[in-house]
């Protein structure tokens, strides 16, 4: 079973996030389960939400502790929450900035983890651009596919054109594919640096 955490604030659509990540892996032809897990509901406040992956039934409804992906949505959420708590040795996040790793005081979480498994996506620039909106859901999804391999890229678009009808969606497709080449991208570059220290 591979579970999913996604952090982010009231309003930027991380239940949402995770229902798309859900359908996607339906459309994979797995089962998952998506929800969502509320302190107070208000705009701007935190929100986490959860998703499980599987090809077996899933049982349980218990919030994710042990995830094999963190989706970091907000990244000033950084220092008032452990949001890698309890991240698998080997598992992956991807963090919403536009700075680097140093910037943002995560490098000991990337030195803790595999090379090129934790990464930051400028996910609400690419929003901006894409959408004309800060809302980084849709592109955050784009680079989960690319950096996990969990979801086909042609599964999210199926999942966010489900969920947005018309220009909207394909606007957020857009984004999300932008997304997901941005992080190939980042991943290919990870790796040149890994071969040239070896």
């Amino acid at each position: 079973m591979t579970e999913v955490r996604i952090h982010g604030r009231g309003g930027q659509g991380v239940v949402t996030a995770s229902d798309l990540i859900a359908y996607a892996a339906f459309t994979d032809g797995h089962h998952a389960q998506a929800f969502p897990s509320f302190g107070s509901e208000r705009t701007g406040a935190p929100v986490v939400s959860y998703c499980r992956i599987t090809d077996t039934e899933i049982r349980t409804r218990e919030p994710v502790l042990t995830p094999d992906l963190v989706v970091v949505q907000d990244p000033t959420l950084l220092p008032i929450m452990d949001v890698f708590s309890g991240l698998a040795a080997d598992g992956y996040a991807l963090v919403n900035s536009a700075k680097t790793p140093t910037e943002l005081g995560i490098d000991d979480v990337i030195e803790a983890h595999k090379p090129g498994h934790i990464i930051t996506l400028p996910a609400t620039e690419l929003a901006k651009t894409y959408l004309g909106r800060p809302l980084p859901n849709a592109v955050m999804l784009g680079g989960a596919a690319a950096l996990t391999g969990l979801v086909r890229l042609e599964s999210v678009e199926k999942a966010i054109r489900q969920k947005f009808a018309g220009v909207i969606g394909e606007r957020n497709v857009e984004a999300a594919s932008a997304a997901f080449d941005y992080v190939n991208d980042m991943i290919a570059a990870s790796n040149e640096k890994e071969s040239a220290r070896a």
